[in-house]
């Protein structure tokens, strides 16, 4: 059986409560083995700049195929999109909010997908708690080995 790849975690929820936790869980269940590594919590609350910038200035220095999980959302609940791209042999979900621009001017080839296929998030959503019940469930099956494809269309922007 080959490994899966590891998932990263960067979030701007701090370590004081249980939202970190609820994520982890909600990979293990799916994708029971799969390492899962904290990139930071400690992002200030909101801060997209300073979450795309400590993803850029540390993604590479991950094993190759790696996959970045990023919530600082300000807008969870809202109409924004959540994307997954695929570059340099790792992939990185996110909502569409700046977030990865960073990453994405420091690539030479990517593809970007809309993740809107329902089949991969948890059955209840909560309109506060995206990391929870999109993002970690569509990184848990990522690992299990689903294409990005899947997940739902690809734009180029």
């Amino acid at each position: 059986m080959r490994s899966r790849p590891t998932i990263a975690l960067l979030t701007d929820f701090g370590l004081s409560d249980p939202y970190v936790g609820s994520m982890k869980g909600v990979i293990s269940a799916i994708a029971p083995g799969t390492p899962i590594l904290d990139l930071s919590h400690e992002v200030l609350p909101q801060n997209i700049t300073q979450a795309g910038y400590l993803l850029w200035s540390c993604y590479k220095y991950f094993p190759a195929g790696t996959i970045f999980v990023c919530v600082v959302d300000p807008g969870v609940g809202s109409g924004r999109r959540v994307l997954c791209v695929d570059g340099a042999g790792y992939r990185f979900l996110g909502p569409d909010n700046g977030l990865l621009q960073l990453v994405l001017d420091s690539l030479d080839g990517y593809s970007i997908v809309i993740v809107e296929n329902r089949r991969y998030f948890r059955n209840e959503i909560s309109p506060t708690f995206h990391g929870r019940d999109i993002f970690a469930p569509v990184a848990a099956h990522l690992s299990r080995g689903v294409r990005s494809a899947s997940l739902g269309r690809r734009t180029t922007s």
